[in-house]
């Protein structure tokens, strides 16, 4: 099960509370207080991790807690500090800290955000907390409360014998949101069945899924092309667009913002129709969804595999392809048959470069 976004709730540990104690000891008649404070509670911490590919970890735990910290005793010990709670999430994962999260807040200041939350449900997300976009990246999403004083902190000439304590700090607690946006060198654009999946699978070894109908990628596959002995670059394999994706039309609305990240972008075009459609019109009606989506996506460089080449209808339509985008860099290829691969490499190493 693919999950690239997800909505958590987050508890970091309490601290202990002190301790009220008074030294016992033979031929000690006035040992005085004794109590040690109490233990730190654990935090919340995320790290990012190269080898953790979706938030699927986080959908069977969506409720994240951290223990609470040991509580103080006597001869002034001071109770343990709780383990931090260490929650591996994807590269590239943005935080979202919700509203209604109480970081901080008391209880009735809680309640009235709760309640604004409930009343206007489009402001619910506040800005992002963190992007994790490093491997080993780590972020404190809640740090865990401090431990209250023992008995041994409000001794003095008057109070020489003090039963006061302070309990421990509570953690920070709040609820959020998670998102992946894939991290890659390269996106592989295209309607579906034009080729993607069968593209990734010739020059890589990712193994997407591939069949004779549409939308057999359901989420984001990413494959890492060897281009030299010391050089290695990463695609994704994006589920197929459509007209209308950017409104949420067929699959696209759902895995847009994986593209966000990508350097570059290639088009994979049907060069043949065998899908009934123009080439032609399929780079542009592509390239105004992502327009659409984000107008900052139309500036970044984008290329086109002409795929399926081996069919006799590709001849012409190359022809119209180079005619209509003269100035853009233009691969044909057969990714069923292995032709233009190694050109394909070369090329993907000039752009990238």
């Amino acid at each position: 099960m693919f999950v690239d976004r997800i909505k958590v709730f987050a508890q970091a540990g309490n601290g202990g509370r002190g301790s009220v104690s008074f030294r016992r000891e033979k031929f000690v008649p006035k040992g005085g207080p004794d109590g040690g404070d109490g233990g730190r509670g654990g935090d919340v911490i995320l790290r990012a991790d190269r080898h953790v590919d979706n938030l699927s970890n986080l959908f069977y735990e969506p409720i994240i807690k951290a223990k609470n910290g040991s509580h103080g005793m006597g001869k002034k010990m001071h109770g343990r500090a709780a383990p931090d709670k260490i929650v591996k999430v994807p590269v590239g994962t943005i935080v979202y800290e919700l509203r209604n999260a109480n970081r901080g807040l008391g209880k009735e200041e809680r309640a009235g955000a709760n309640l604004a939350a409930i009343n206007n449900p489009q402001s619910a997300i506040n800005d992002a907390v963190v992007d994790l976009i490093r491997d080993g990246q780590e972020f404190v999403l809640c740090e865990g409360g401090a431990g209250g004083k023992g008995n041994v902190h409000f001794k003095s000439s008057r109070n020489r014998a003090p039963r006061q304590y302070t309990e421990g700090d509570e953690g920070e607690s709040g609820d959020f949101l998670f998102e992946l946006r894939t991290i890659a060198d390269a996106g592989l654009i295209g309607y579906p069945n034009a080729g993607k999946s069968t593209l990734l699978r010739k020059i890589s070894a990712a193994r997407p899924k591939v069949a004779a109908y549409p939308f057999t990628t359901l989420h984001p596959v990413i494959g890492v092309v060897q281009l030299s002995e010391y050089r290695r670059v990463t695609i994704a394999d994006i589920p197929g667009l459509i007209e209308g994706a950017h409104k949420g039309v067929g699959l696209g609305h759902e895995f847009l913002r994986h593209i966000t990240r990508c350097r570059i972008f290639l088009f994979v075009v049907d060069a043949a129709g065998s899908e009934g459609r123009s080439p032609v019109e399929d780079i542009q009606n592509l390239r105004r969804e992502l327009d659409l989506y984000d107008s900052r996506l139309s500036e970044r460089p984008w290329f086109i595999a002409a795929n399926k080449i081996d069919l006799p209808e590709a001849s012409e339509n190359l022809k119209t392809l180079r005619k209509k985008f003269p100035k853009i860099d233009l691969v044909p290829i057969s990714a069923a048959k292995g032709e233009g691969i190694d050109e394909l490499r070369q090329k993907l190493a000039n752009w990238l470069d």
